[in-house]
């Protein structure tokens, strides 16, 4: 396994779409994942520790784990199959691992609220790690994943994407989940 942080949330210049770049402690792949806007704020919610008012689903989970007496000692993002990622949550209760699948995103955001480390799998790592050089002052919103180039064009707000979102929705028919 190998251990890597959470660098950064951006947005894909090409697609406008969320990404989290996991990077390799010790070294210098990154493994970006595509995510959704709603996984992605909640990740730079707690990236950022900005308060919210009441728990998010992320710290629920992580209050349920502790209240039934148990650890999550470590996420791990495990495989990619037909372009989705999938990953496991490793808890410890009572000296017995349990693990439970999850999505990359909601292991990454409960990981950053509880402490614990994030693993890649060295396979999935070697294959789909990628070699970018993060600048640490760099405050850049975007990046083309395609070409590993960061831009400073501005990410597109919240606004703009509830926008395109009702867009979608507007014009969306139940025909076009048939294609």
């Amino acid at each position: 396994m190998v251990e890597v942080v959470l660098r950064a949330v951006r947005v894909d210049v090409g697609s406008s779409t969320p990404l989290l770049l996991l990077e390799e402690v010790g070294g210098d792949r990154v493994l970006p994942i595509f995510v959704g806007a709603p996984e992605a704020t909640a990740i730079a919610y707690a990236l950022q520790n900005v308060p919210t008012p009441r728990p998010m689903s992320h710290d629920l989970l992580g209050n349920v784990i502790a209240a039934l007496g148990a650890q999550l000692f470590a996420v791990e993002i495990t495989e990619l199959i037909d372009n989705t990622y999938y990953a496991n949550l490793r808890l410890l209760r009572e000296r017995t691992e349990i693990n439970v699948s999850a999505r990359p995103s909601d292991a990454v955001a409960l990981a950053l609220r509880v402490g614990s480390p994030i693993l890649v799998r060295d396979q999935l790592m070697n294959e789909q790690g990628k070699v970018m050089h993060l600048d640490e002052a760099d405050e850049s919103d975007e990046i083309d994943v395609q070409n590993d180039v960061e831009t400073n064009d501005p990410a597109p707000n919240e606004a703009e994407l509830v926008a395109e979102l009702r867009d979608f929705l507007e014009t969306i028919r139940p025909e076009d989940f048939n294609q």
